[in-house]
């Protein structure tokens, strides 16, 4: 999995990242030149939030000077499955910022949380269901926008045919859905296991670009993300949500943060296309794909209903934008659909954000989440950064 971390698209873009470093114990914030990764840690900015409040982030990151601790492809290498501890291995591109997630932001994957929800968690139900649904409003969900008056009219035709669902308000209502998706420190990154809560049987990827922000609400980045989803279990209740979507390494972000300037903003993530390939031990092979161009609520309306008067984050946060990707090819058997088996390498790509590659696992069966804040802070004070 070495060599899928950027592509062609994001030669020359300004990228930075955490590792953890052996030296110091600990990790360490890292930028991309040539081929290679320069800790760039500093009392300046000794976290990735610290580093993402400054107003001049994009030109602080181009003009720091470090210690180079070895190339992307090594240190690749050594970041998949059990990694040498002695050696640098990437981690997730975050560290005090919380981790929020956006759900239902596009109308298409609006729908199959209704069907979900109706099917009660079984996927033998869900293909009747969702025949039914598509017969109902046909094509009507393309370029819908939440809060509209189009929207409106799509909600109560769904309603008038006994299909309302919560998943109706926050899909095309005004108030988009905004959750916490994992604590502070437990994301994992490029290569590392994903997992699965063991009591999950339908459960699939979920693909999405995941925006970096500041305290002051200022969008200074982006990042891929697998936001590990637990069908069955969501769709027994939204009240298992929790359950559902934060469970040990199931929250991935990577391979790096490629920061905002004159060669990628927010307007190429406006118009991102990702990928998605699914590749099982079994020789199951799932593609697909998200658009960014049709979500439902700008990204900015997403951060301001996410942070303001009403929420603060003073070290920042991640925010995933949600997905248009909802998996219904079958896997194993007729109106089945697609469900994770244990081994399953998921490859979410974007052109100029490069790849976030992982496999799946069973959360009890990925290493466990020991390094939080405190560890953190003890960390960096003994480094002097504090």
């Amino acid at each position: 999995m070495s060599q899928a971390l950027l592509d062609v698209a994001a030669s020359g873009g300004l990228f930075v990242g955490r590792i953890w470093n052996p030296e110091v114990e600990g990790p360490s914030i890292v930028t991309l030149r040539e081929g290679m990764l320069l800790d760039i840690t500093s009392r300046e900015a000794p976290t990735l939030s610290a580093l993402l409040e400054r107003q001049d982030a994009a030109a602080f990151v181009r003009a720091a000077s470090g210690k180079t601790v070895g190339s992307l492809a090594d240190i690749a290498a050594n970041s998949t499955g059990a990694p040498d501890q002695t050696r640098p291995y990437l981690l997730a591109p975050v560290d005090l910022q919380a981790v929020k997630a956006c759900g239902v932001t596009f109308a298409q994957s609006m729908i199959e949380r209704v069907i979900e929800e109706k099917a009660a968690g079984n996927p033998e139900r869900a293909a009747s269901i969702r025949e039914r649904v598509s017969t109902l409003i046909g094509g009507s969900l393309a370029n819908l926008k939440a809060g509209s008056p189009a929207a409106a009219k799509v909600k109560q035709a769904l309603i008038d045919e006994g299909m309302w669902s919560q998943y109706l308000e926050v899909g095309i209502g005004p108030d988009a859905e905004v959750f916490t998706k994992s604590p502070v420190l437990s994301s994992v990154g490029w290569g590392a296991d994903v997992g699965l809560h063991p009591i999950s049987t339908w459960n699939n990827p979920e693909p999405e670009i995941v925006l970096a922000v500041n305290s002051r609400g200022e969008i200074k980045g982006a990042a891929l993300g697998n936001d590990v989803n637990l069908r069955d279990v969501e769709g027994r209740s939204a009240l298992l949500l929790g359950k559902a979507k934060d469970n040990n390494a199931s929250c991935s972000i990577g391979p790096f943060i490629r920061l905002f300037d004159a060669g990628y903003s927010l307007d190429d993530v406006r118009k991102a296309e990702l990928d998605l390939k699914v590749t099982g031990q079994d020789g199951f092979v799932l593609h697909g794909k998200s658009s960014m161009s049709k979500i439902s609520r700008d990204p900015t309306d997403l951060v301001k209903q996410t942070v303001g008067a009403h929420h603060q984050y003073p070290d920042g946060f991640m925010l995933f934008l949600g997905t248009l990707f909802a998996p219904t090819q079958d896997r194993d058997a007729p109106n089945q659909g697609f469900t994770h088996k244990i081994g399953d390498v998921v490859e979410i790509s974007s052109a100029g954000l490069g790849a976030l590659v992982n496999t799946v696992r069973l959360s009890t069966e990925c290493p466990p989440w020991t390094f939080g804040i405190s560890a953190l802070m003890s960390n960096l004070a003994k480094r002097g950064l504090l």
